[in-house]
């Protein structure tokens, strides 16, 4: 006997069904491990949040000056976190939005994006300007980690 339209089209639903909720857990997770990769990383809220937790803070704090809009800033923030994962802690990413803090960008004078401002103690130590490979992003972060 050979199965109805009806069961044909069920069929055919509960396959669809399953294919979406796998796609589903299989970008879950995707999603869950890109997250976890940035334990060390925050975007900052406003002036006040900028202050406490960067300018105040113990760690040296890597600030990230981007836009949504930047194509560089996109191709660097990936790297830039794998990097400061790879200090376990020693250093922090603050990631800073210029379209919605733009006085902290007037404040440190970010002319363009992406620019890293190396904090430490309250004050800039080090900055990087533009897109940057790996190896020169790991140089900039190792040197603020180690004085």
């Amino acid at each position: 006997m050979q199965p109805s339209v009806f069961t044909k089209a069920f069929m055919l639903r509960s396959m669809t069904c399953k294919t979406t909720l796998n796609n589903v857990l299989v970008s879950s997770k995707a999603h869950f491990a890109s997250a976890s990769l940035a334990t060390n990383s925050f975007k900052v809220q406003d002036q006040e949040d900028f202050n406490e937790r960067v300018k105040n803070s113990k760690k040296p704090v890597i600030v990230d000056f981007f836009a949504t809009w930047c194509n560089p800033c996109r191709m660097l923030t990936p790297r830039l976190e794998t990097v400061i994962e790879e200090q376990k802690g020693k250093v922090l990413l603050a990631k800073v939005d210029i379209d919605e803090n733009t006085d902290l960008a007037l404040d440190y004078e970010v002319g363009s994006v992406p620019v890293l401002i190396a904090i430490k103690d309250g004050k800039v130590a080090e900055r990087l300007v533009g897109l940057q490979d790996t190896d020169k992003i790991r140089k900039f972060v190792e040197k603020v980690s180690a004085n």
